[in-house]
């Protein structure tokens, strides 16, 4: 009972290292997208199909989650980052947009068996500071999406696009230290098998819940995806260059670091319904000023919108976590899920949207759509007062 309630900070580095090393690699598209259009002479439309086609696995999401809840998920972990390795490294060589949407759709599958898991993982092995150990995880995720931008970038400028695949070794490696660092980790003995019964009454319990999350990641998922998939084609629509998408994109991403690593503490202190209604007020004014902003003022707004835009998920994932239930995997799977499916949707329509008015228009509707979440985050405190 003592070792549950401690939080286990080596443990919790180990899966954050994880994190970090294969969300390292899905950060590579991103900032190759301009070079994507131009190679296969496609639109914005096609490459919101390439977001999506990454997406599409996490359609499994809650059903990884009952597999993980009655399976050792450590070797998912370990796993996870080799696969994502490959197929990511081979973006650039391939000749084909249809065989990239199938190297986007494995590694798709694979993001979905690591990242179902790994927040389960986290709560058991952080005792009474759940919102602490969610930072942690975010952090090694965010850390990533700063330096993985600047990896591919350099890569690319080193080798050229074709020669991508030259990255490989590196994350193999990364996962082979993975192997040696997680295997002692007993974590995966703490999840006993459990029955599938339950299962259902679990997800009526949680709906309205659910429905509430899926409101608020729905209305912001329009003014993240803007940024996050579309930043570095918004600023050559600008005049930009790659390296300066590929700087502003990890400049993003390293604001969103800090912001996940530090929203998820401060929530553990001031409570997670506060903490989130703040983000979610203040995240769409700073998306208007950023759109303004020019020259070298939009650095510093760029870097205040990333840890605010970033910075609700190891909240809102605290949130789920705080639910006292034997299927916790099965919850992870259903955030995971509304995550995803509101990624691709959010995808979707800004790579349609900006075909036809343009990024910068669609940066706009973007901002506004944001403001449609305060409700949903209303509601959740008015409904879930008794959430920490």
């Amino acid at each position: 009972m003592k070792d549950q309630k401690k939080f286990q900070l080596k443990n919790v580095l180990s899966i954050s290292i994880a994190h970090f090393v294969h969300d390292t690699y899905t950060a590579f598209l991103a900032p190759i997208i301009p070079l994507l259009k131009a190679k296969l002479g496609i639109n914005n439309t096609m490459v919101s199909l390439m977001f999506v086609a990454q997406q599409i696995p996490n359609l499994l999401n809650p059903f990884i989650g009952i597999i993980a809840d009655n399976l050792r998920v450590r070797y998912f972990v370990i796993l996870a980052p080799a696969l994502t390795t490959i197929c990511m490294s081979f973006l650039g060589v391939s000749p084909y947009y249809s065989l990239i949407l199938v190297l986007l759709f494995v590694v798709g599958l694979s993001s979905a068996m690591f990242h179902v898991p790994t927040p389960v993982l986290i709560k058991k092995i952080s005792g009474n500071r759940v919102g602490k150990g969610m930072s942690f995880y975010m952090l090694g995720g965010e850390a990533a999406r700063t330096v993985g931008p600047l990896i591919i970038v350099a890569a690319v400028d080193l080798w050229g696009l074709e020669g991508t695949f030259k990255l490989i070794p590196f994350g193999l490696v990364a996962s082979l230290i993975l192997y040696f660092r997680l295997r002692n980790i007993n974590i995966s003995e703490d999840i006993q098998k459990k029955s599938y019964k339950g299962i259902k009454d679990t997800f009526k319990q949680h709906l309205p819940f659910f429905i509430l999350i899926a409101g608020i990641m729905f209305f912001r998922g329009f003014m993240k995806t803007s940024i996050s998939s579309f930043l570095p084609t918004y600023l050559q629509e600008k005049g930009g260059s790659l390296w300066l998408g590929g700087v502003s994109l990890s400049i993003f991403e390293f604001a969103g670091a800090i912001g996940a690593y530090l929203a998820g503490t401060f929530s553990d202190k001031i409570g997670r319904l506060k903490m989130l209604s703040i983000i979610i007020l203040v995240s769409p004014i700073l998306m208007l000023l950023f759109i303004s902003s020019s020259g070298s003022t939009m650095f510093p707004i760029l870097m205040l919108l990333g840890f605010f835009i970033i910075s609700s998920t190891p909240v809102i994932l605290a949130l789920v976590m705080d639910f006292d239930s034997e299927h916790q995997a099965f919850l992870s799977g259903v955030f995971m899920f509304i995550s995803f499916i509101s990624s691709s949707v959010s995808n979707l329509f800004v790579g349609i949207l900006s075909d036809y008015i343009g990024l910068v228009k669609t940066y706009e509707v973007s901002s506004i759509l944001a403001f449609f979440a305060i409700p949903f985050v209303l509601i959740l405190r008015k409904r879930y007062k008794t959430l920490v």
